[in-house]
């Protein structure tokens, strides 16, 4: 491959990488909240037993899963992107000898 385009290629990569990892440190702040209100939202509703407090519950839970897969696929793209740039950084290398 030629060298310029491997550097295109890397910079792009790196480019990606900060913004996902960008990204991935806001959506643990949320996460953290979130994990938080769902956590009082289910004490709440052992407390008052009622279906208005167990809706906000099941609410709540919810959005923590949405999250948590969001997580998920940014970590896997992550990988994956870290992995591209490993082997990208390895031609780079061995063009060089």
């Amino acid at each position: 491959m030629v060298r310029s385009l491997v550097e295109r290629r890397l910079s792009h990569i790196g480019t990606r990488l900060k913004t996902l990892r960008e990204e991935l440190a806001v959506l643990d702040e949320q996460r953290i909240q979130l994990l938080l209100e769902a956590d009082d939202a289910r004490l709440q509703a052992l407390v008052s037993e009622t279906p208005m407090s167990e809706k906000v519950h099941r609410s709540a839970s919810r959005h923590v899963d949405v999250i948590e897969r969001r997580r998920k696929e940014l970590m896997a793209t992550i990988v994956e992107l870290e992995t591209s740039q490993d082997e990208l950084l390895d031609r780079l290398v061995e063009s060089r000898t």
